[in-house]
Protein backbone atom coordinates (compact mmCIF):
# COMPACT_ATOMS: atom_id res chain seq x y z
CA UNK A 1 0.00 0.00 0.00
CA UNK A 2 0.92 3.47 -1.35
CA UNK A 3 0.93 5.76 1.68
CA UNK A 4 0.57 9.49 1.32
CA UNK A 5 2.98 12.19 2.35
CA UNK A 6 1.01 13.14 5.46
CA UNK A 7 0.45 9.32 6.57
CA UNK A 8 4.05 8.93 6.57
CA UNK A 9 4.76 12.17 8.79
CA UNK A 10 1.86 10.89 11.28
CA UNK A 11 3.67 7.24 11.12
CA UNK A 12 6.54 8.59 11.84
CA UNK A 13 6.01 10.81 14.83
CA UNK A 14 4.52 8.04 16.22
CA UNK A 15 7.03 4.96 15.98
CA UNK A 16 9.64 7.74 17.49
CA UNK A 17 7.06 8.66 20.88
CA UNK A 18 6.58 4.72 20.88
CA UNK A 19 9.84 3.82 20.93
CA UNK A 20 10.85 6.50 23.25
CA UNK A 21 8.07 6.67 25.66
CA UNK A 22 6.51 3.28 25.45
CA UNK A 23 8.72 0.77 24.75
CA UNK A 24 11.53 1.04 27.07
CA UNK A 25 8.83 0.91 30.29
CA UNK A 26 6.55 -1.78 28.46
CA UNK A 27 7.06 -4.13 31.47
CA UNK A 28 7.37 -1.95 34.18
CA UNK A 29 3.64 -0.83 33.48
CA UNK A 30 2.56 -4.61 33.71
CA UNK A 31 4.74 -5.13 37.03
CA UNK A 32 2.73 -1.86 38.42
CA UNK A 33 -0.78 -3.58 37.36
CA UNK A 34 -3.14 -1.14 36.10
CA UNK A 35 -2.80 1.69 33.93
CA UNK A 36 -1.10 4.87 33.56
CA UNK A 37 -3.73 7.54 33.17
CA UNK A 38 -1.08 10.03 32.85
CA UNK A 39 0.51 8.44 29.93
CA UNK A 40 -2.86 7.86 28.00
CA UNK A 41 -3.68 11.87 28.45
CA UNK A 42 -0.23 12.41 26.93
CA UNK A 43 -1.04 10.19 24.36
CA UNK A 44 -4.78 11.50 24.00
CA UNK A 45 -2.85 15.19 23.60
CA UNK A 46 -0.65 13.79 20.55
CA UNK A 47 -4.27 12.95 19.01
CA UNK A 48 -3.69 9.35 18.90
CA UNK A 49 -7.18 8.30 20.30
CA UNK A 50 -9.14 9.84 18.34
CA UNK A 51 -7.66 9.73 14.67
CA UNK A 52 -10.64 8.91 12.69
CA UNK A 53 -12.90 10.80 15.01
CA UNK A 54 -15.01 13.56 13.86
CA UNK A 55 -13.40 17.17 14.34
CA UNK A 56 -16.19 18.73 16.25
CA UNK A 57 -15.92 15.72 18.83
CA UNK A 58 -12.23 16.30 19.68
CA UNK A 59 -10.81 14.01 16.56
CA UNK A 60 -8.48 14.30 13.78
CA UNK A 61 -11.07 13.27 11.11
CA UNK A 62 -9.08 11.19 9.62
CA UNK A 63 -9.67 7.59 7.85
CA UNK A 64 -9.22 4.11 8.95
CA UNK A 65 -5.72 3.53 7.61
CA UNK A 66 -4.48 6.00 9.14
CA UNK A 67 -5.64 4.56 12.73
CA UNK A 68 -4.12 1.64 11.72
CA UNK A 69 -0.87 2.92 11.28
CA UNK A 70 -1.14 4.62 14.71
CA UNK A 71 -2.09 1.64 16.78
CA UNK A 72 0.21 -0.67 15.05
CA UNK A 73 2.59 1.84 16.11
CA UNK A 74 1.87 2.18 19.60
CA UNK A 75 1.00 -1.21 20.09
CA UNK A 76 4.99 -1.79 18.68
CA UNK A 77 6.11 0.09 22.15
CA UNK A 78 3.16 -1.28 24.28
CA UNK A 79 0.61 -4.09 23.39
CA UNK A 80 -1.36 -2.53 26.05
CA UNK A 81 -1.53 1.18 25.19
CA UNK A 82 -2.70 -0.10 21.56
CA UNK A 83 -5.38 -1.98 23.24
CA UNK A 84 -6.61 1.23 25.01
CA UNK A 85 -6.62 2.60 21.61
CA UNK A 86 -8.58 0.28 19.67
CA UNK A 87 -11.08 -0.24 22.56
CA UNK A 88 -11.43 3.81 22.23
CA UNK A 89 -11.74 3.66 18.86
CA UNK A 90 -14.84 1.33 18.69
CA UNK A 91 -16.39 2.72 21.45
CA UNK A 92 -15.91 6.35 21.01
CA UNK A 93 -17.32 5.69 17.05
CA UNK A 94 -20.31 4.25 18.20
CA UNK A 95 -21.07 6.82 20.96
CA UNK A 96 -20.59 9.81 18.05
CA UNK A 97 -23.07 7.47 16.02
CA UNK A 98 -25.36 6.81 17.99
CA UNK A 99 -25.65 8.23 20.94
CA UNK A 100 -27.78 11.80 21.45
CA UNK A 101 -25.54 14.74 20.79
CA UNK A 102 -25.60 16.17 24.46
CA UNK A 103 -23.76 12.63 25.46
CA UNK A 104 -21.59 12.37 22.44
CA UNK A 105 -20.46 15.93 23.21
CA UNK A 106 -19.65 15.11 27.12
CA UNK A 107 -17.98 11.73 26.15
CA UNK A 108 -16.06 11.42 23.22
CA UNK A 109 -14.13 14.53 22.95
CA UNK A 110 -12.86 12.87 26.80
CA UNK A 111 -12.11 9.63 25.09
CA UNK A 112 -10.39 11.22 22.59
CA UNK A 113 -7.73 13.37 24.85
CA UNK A 114 -7.46 10.41 27.17
CA UNK A 115 -9.19 11.72 29.67
CA UNK A 116 -11.64 9.34 30.06
CA UNK A 117 -12.14 5.12 29.54
CA UNK A 118 -15.35 3.29 28.50
CA UNK A 119 -15.43 0.17 28.65
CA UNK A 120 -17.97 -2.46 26.83
CA UNK A 121 -19.58 -4.90 28.52
CA UNK A 122 -21.30 -7.13 25.89
CA UNK A 123 -20.09 -10.93 27.14
CA UNK A 124 -22.26 -12.71 29.84
CA UNK A 125 -21.16 -15.69 31.95
CA UNK A 126 -23.59 -18.43 29.75
CA UNK A 127 -22.21 -16.88 26.90
CA UNK A 128 -19.08 -15.37 25.07
CA UNK A 129 -19.20 -15.96 20.96
CA UNK A 130 -22.87 -16.04 21.41
CA UNK A 131 -23.11 -12.23 22.11
CA UNK A 132 -26.85 -11.77 20.85
CA UNK A 133 -28.01 -14.65 23.80
CA UNK A 134 -28.44 -11.62 26.31
CA UNK A 135 -29.76 -12.31 30.07
CA UNK A 136 -29.00 -8.47 31.45
CA UNK A 137 -32.15 -6.84 31.23
CA UNK A 138 -32.96 -3.33 31.01
CA UNK A 139 -36.43 -2.93 32.44
CA UNK A 140 -38.52 0.64 31.83
CA UNK A 141 -38.96 2.50 34.77
CA UNK A 142 -40.14 5.95 34.82
CA UNK A 143 -38.22 8.07 32.28
CA UNK A 144 -35.29 5.70 32.06
CA UNK A 145 -34.53 2.13 32.60
CA UNK A 146 -32.76 -0.17 35.49
CA UNK A 147 -30.70 -2.75 34.80
CA UNK A 148 -30.20 -5.44 36.54
CA UNK A 149 -27.47 -8.71 36.33
CA UNK A 150 -23.93 -9.77 35.10
CA UNK A 151 -21.36 -8.68 32.47
CA UNK A 152 -17.94 -10.66 32.26
CA UNK A 153 -14.85 -10.54 30.35
CA UNK A 154 -15.23 -7.45 30.83
CA UNK A 155 -11.94 -5.26 30.01
CA UNK A 156 -10.96 -2.30 31.97
CA UNK A 157 -13.88 -3.78 35.09
CA UNK A 158 -12.30 -2.41 37.43
CA UNK A 159 -11.07 1.15 36.04
CA UNK A 160 -13.35 2.43 33.76
CA UNK A 161 -15.33 5.23 33.97
CA UNK A 162 -18.43 4.20 32.34
CA UNK A 163 -19.59 1.19 30.61
CA UNK A 164 -21.07 0.75 27.14
CA UNK A 165 -23.87 -1.95 28.02
CA UNK A 166 -26.13 -4.68 25.83
CA UNK A 167 -29.06 -5.20 27.87
CA UNK A 168 -32.40 -6.89 26.88
CA UNK A 169 -35.02 -4.47 26.32
CA UNK A 170 -37.36 -7.18 24.66
CA UNK A 171 -37.60 -10.91 24.87
CA UNK A 172 -35.72 -13.49 24.45
CA UNK A 173 -37.56 -15.07 21.60
CA UNK A 174 -36.33 -11.64 19.86
CA UNK A 175 -32.51 -12.48 19.60
CA UNK A 176 -29.98 -9.55 18.32
CA UNK A 177 -33.46 -8.05 17.93
CA UNK A 178 -34.11 -7.48 21.59
CA UNK A 179 -30.99 -5.89 22.58
CA UNK A 180 -30.14 -2.46 23.06
CA UNK A 181 -27.45 -0.12 24.64
CA UNK A 182 -26.80 2.27 27.32
CA UNK A 183 -24.03 4.40 28.30
CA UNK A 184 -23.43 4.05 32.02
CA UNK A 185 -20.97 5.52 34.10
CA UNK A 186 -19.11 3.24 36.36
CA UNK A 187 -19.90 4.95 39.83
CA UNK A 188 -23.48 4.75 39.56
CA UNK A 189 -25.04 3.28 42.38
CA UNK A 190 -25.42 -0.65 41.78
CA UNK A 191 -22.34 -1.02 40.14
CA UNK A 192 -19.59 -3.35 41.14
CA UNK A 193 -16.71 -5.31 40.00
CA UNK A 194 -13.97 -7.57 40.55
CA UNK A 195 -10.92 -8.07 38.47
CA UNK A 196 -9.35 -11.63 37.21
CA UNK A 197 -5.91 -13.12 37.71
CA UNK A 198 -5.08 -13.17 33.94
CA UNK A 199 -2.15 -14.73 32.33
CA UNK A 200 -1.65 -11.41 29.92
CA UNK A 201 -2.86 -7.69 29.76
CA UNK A 202 -2.04 -7.01 33.57
CA UNK A 203 -2.18 -2.94 32.92
CA UNK A 204 -5.54 -3.14 31.53
CA UNK A 205 -7.19 -5.43 33.86
CA UNK A 206 -10.41 -8.00 32.85
CA UNK A 207 -13.09 -9.05 35.01
CA UNK A 208 -16.90 -9.32 35.98
CA UNK A 209 -19.20 -5.86 36.39
CA UNK A 210 -22.65 -6.40 38.49
CA UNK A 211 -25.93 -4.53 37.69
CA UNK A 212 -27.69 -4.23 40.79
CA UNK A 213 -31.12 -2.41 40.10
CA UNK A 214 -28.98 0.33 38.64
CA UNK A 215 -30.85 3.71 37.25
CA UNK A 216 -30.18 4.86 33.63
CA UNK A 217 -31.62 7.81 32.31
CA UNK A 218 -33.75 7.67 29.06
CA UNK A 219 -30.76 10.35 27.53
CA UNK A 220 -28.09 7.51 28.09
CA UNK A 221 -30.10 4.94 25.78
CA UNK A 222 -27.15 4.83 22.45
CA UNK A 223 -29.31 4.26 19.53
CA UNK A 224 -32.75 2.71 18.41
CA UNK A 225 -34.33 0.46 21.23
CA UNK A 226 -33.36 -3.02 20.15
CA UNK A 227 -30.58 -1.48 17.87
CA UNK A 228 -27.98 -2.28 19.95
CA UNK A 229 -26.49 -5.49 18.71
CA UNK A 230 -26.43 -4.19 15.19
CA UNK A 231 -24.60 -1.42 16.00
CA UNK A 232 -21.20 -2.84 17.99
CA UNK A 233 -21.52 -5.63 15.10
CA UNK A 234 -21.16 -3.07 12.32
CA UNK A 235 -18.26 -1.74 14.61
CA UNK A 236 -16.03 -4.67 14.75
CA UNK A 237 -14.96 -5.15 11.03
CA UNK A 238 -13.51 -2.00 12.05
CA UNK A 239 -11.79 -3.12 15.15
CA UNK A 240 -11.05 -6.62 14.08
CA UNK A 241 -8.52 -4.75 11.62
CA UNK A 242 -6.94 -2.73 14.04
CA UNK A 243 -6.69 -5.64 16.89
CA UNK A 244 -4.77 -7.59 14.28
CA UNK A 245 -2.47 -4.88 13.19
CA UNK A 246 -2.02 -4.47 17.79
CA UNK A 247 -1.09 -7.65 17.73
CA UNK A 248 1.50 -7.39 14.38
CA UNK A 249 3.42 -4.22 16.05
CA UNK A 250 4.00 -6.10 19.04
CA UNK A 251 5.38 -9.31 17.04
CA UNK A 252 7.54 -7.07 14.58
CA UNK A 253 8.73 -5.43 17.82
CA UNK A 254 10.02 -9.29 18.99
CA UNK A 255 11.27 -9.66 15.19
CA UNK A 256 13.66 -6.51 15.28
CA UNK A 257 15.23 -7.26 18.40
CA UNK A 258 15.70 -11.19 17.50
CA UNK A 259 17.13 -9.63 14.27
CA UNK A 260 19.63 -7.64 16.19
CA UNK A 261 20.41 -10.07 18.40
CA UNK A 262 21.29 -12.70 15.68
CA UNK A 263 23.66 -9.78 14.28
CA UNK A 264 25.24 -9.57 17.47
CA UNK A 265 25.62 -13.08 19.23
CA UNK A 266 28.19 -15.28 18.43
CA UNK A 267 28.35 -19.37 18.17
CA UNK A 268 30.78 -21.69 16.92
CA UNK A 269 33.04 -18.73 15.87
CA UNK A 270 30.71 -16.68 14.05
CA UNK A 271 26.79 -14.57 14.21
CA UNK A 272 24.34 -17.10 15.38
CA UNK A 273 22.18 -15.38 12.24
CA UNK A 274 24.31 -17.04 9.38
CA UNK A 275 23.17 -20.61 10.62
CA UNK A 276 19.86 -21.09 8.74
CA UNK A 277 18.25 -23.12 11.79
CA UNK A 278 18.24 -19.25 13.17
CA UNK A 279 17.24 -16.75 10.02
CA UNK A 280 15.09 -19.43 8.58
CA UNK A 281 12.72 -18.82 10.80
CA UNK A 282 12.63 -15.58 11.67
CA UNK A 283 12.80 -14.80 7.64
CA UNK A 284 9.60 -16.77 7.47
CA UNK A 285 8.15 -14.90 10.82
CA UNK A 286 8.71 -11.66 8.78
CA UNK A 287 6.99 -12.88 5.45
CA UNK A 288 3.71 -13.68 7.71
CA UNK A 289 3.72 -10.70 9.26
CA UNK A 290 4.45 -8.28 6.28
CA UNK A 291 1.61 -10.55 4.58
CA UNK A 292 -0.89 -10.17 7.46
CA UNK A 293 -0.42 -6.23 7.74
CA UNK A 294 -1.36 -6.12 3.85
CA UNK A 295 -4.64 -7.53 4.17
CA UNK A 296 -4.87 -5.61 7.30
CA UNK A 297 -4.46 -2.15 5.52
CA UNK A 298 -6.75 -3.68 2.74
CA UNK A 299 -9.24 -3.99 4.92
CA UNK A 300 -9.10 -0.85 6.69
CA UNK A 301 -9.00 0.64 3.02
CA UNK A 302 -12.46 -1.02 1.90
CA UNK A 303 -13.92 0.67 5.31
CA UNK A 304 -12.81 4.11 3.85
CA UNK A 305 -14.20 3.36 0.89
CA UNK A 306 -17.62 2.51 2.32
CA UNK A 307 -17.41 -1.07 0.37
CA UNK A 308 -17.76 -4.78 2.18
CA UNK A 309 -14.91 -5.63 4.40
CA UNK A 310 -16.48 -8.38 6.53
CA UNK A 311 -14.27 -11.28 5.44
CA UNK A 312 -11.47 -9.56 5.22
CA UNK A 313 -11.19 -7.92 9.24
CA UNK A 314 -12.29 -11.78 10.26
CA UNK A 315 -9.59 -13.04 8.15
CA UNK A 316 -6.94 -10.63 9.84
CA UNK A 317 -8.80 -11.30 13.36
CA UNK A 318 -7.90 -15.00 13.65
CA UNK A 319 -4.84 -14.49 12.00
CA UNK A 320 -2.94 -11.69 13.30
CA UNK A 321 -3.04 -12.98 16.86
CA UNK A 322 -2.29 -16.83 16.20
CA UNK A 323 0.82 -15.28 13.99
CA UNK A 324 2.05 -13.51 16.51
CA UNK A 325 1.59 -15.58 18.75
CA UNK A 326 4.04 -17.34 16.93
CA UNK A 327 6.26 -15.22 15.76
CA UNK A 328 7.20 -14.37 19.22
CA UNK A 329 7.67 -17.46 20.48
CA UNK A 330 9.98 -18.11 17.66
CA UNK A 331 11.98 -14.61 18.82
CA UNK A 332 12.17 -15.74 22.42
CA UNK A 333 13.78 -19.08 21.23
CA UNK A 334 16.07 -16.98 19.25
CA UNK A 335 17.30 -15.97 22.66
CA UNK A 336 17.95 -19.16 23.77
CA UNK A 337 18.28 -19.04 27.45
CA UNK A 338 18.20 -15.90 27.50
CA UNK A 339 15.17 -15.93 26.33
CA UNK A 340 13.41 -17.96 29.25
CA UNK A 341 13.61 -14.53 31.48
CA UNK A 342 11.19 -12.12 32.22
CA UNK A 343 14.19 -9.62 32.12
CA UNK A 344 13.39 -9.87 28.31
CA UNK A 345 10.12 -8.81 26.71
CA UNK A 346 9.02 -11.63 24.78
CA UNK A 347 7.27 -13.69 27.52
CA UNK A 348 4.81 -10.21 28.14
CA UNK A 349 4.33 -10.05 24.54
CA UNK A 350 3.52 -13.53 24.03
CA UNK A 351 0.97 -13.67 27.37
CA UNK A 352 -0.75 -10.49 26.29
CA UNK A 353 -1.03 -11.50 22.57
CA UNK A 354 -2.51 -14.88 23.35
CA UNK A 355 -5.92 -12.85 24.75
CA UNK A 356 -7.01 -11.75 21.60
CA UNK A 357 -6.78 -15.59 20.74
CA UNK A 358 -10.15 -15.76 22.38
CA UNK A 359 -11.30 -12.28 23.10
CA UNK A 360 -13.36 -10.23 20.52
CA UNK A 361 -14.33 -13.24 18.49
CA UNK A 362 -12.31 -16.83 18.55
CA UNK A 363 -10.42 -18.36 15.44
CA UNK A 364 -13.65 -20.66 14.58
CA UNK A 365 -16.18 -18.17 15.01
CA UNK A 366 -14.13 -15.87 12.20
CA UNK A 367 -14.20 -18.68 10.21
CA UNK A 368 -17.55 -19.19 10.65
CA UNK A 369 -18.20 -15.33 9.42
CA UNK A 370 -15.93 -15.96 6.48
CA UNK A 371 -17.91 -18.98 5.73
CA UNK A 372 -21.03 -17.52 5.67
CA UNK A 373 -19.73 -14.04 3.47
CA UNK A 374 -18.98 -16.60 1.11
CA UNK A 375 -21.26 -19.33 0.83
CA UNK A 376 -24.65 -17.71 2.78
CA UNK A 377 -25.87 -18.34 6.36
CA UNK A 378 -28.08 -20.77 5.60
CA UNK A 379 -25.27 -22.91 4.29
CA UNK A 380 -23.35 -22.93 7.67
CA UNK A 381 -23.58 -24.06 10.93
CA UNK A 382 -22.26 -24.13 14.28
Amino acid sequence: MVLTDDQCSLRDAARRFSRERLLPFYQQREKAGGLDRALLREIGSLGYLGVDLPEDLGGMGLDGVTAGLIIEELSYGDYNIGTAAVVGALLAAILARNAAPALAQQWVPAIARGEAIVALAITEPRGGSDAANLRLGAKRAGDGFVLSGEKTSVTFSDSADAFLVFARTGTPEEGARGVSAFLVPSDSPGISSTRFDDVGSCALGRGSVFFDDVQVPASHAVGARGKGFTQVMQGFDYSRALIALQCLGAAQASLDEAWAYAREREAFGRPIGQFQGVSFPLAEGDSMVAAIRQLCYHALALRDAGQPHTAEAAMVKWMGPKTAFDVIHQCLLTFGHYGWSKDLPHQQRLRDVMGLEIGDGTAAVMKLVIARERIGRAAVQY
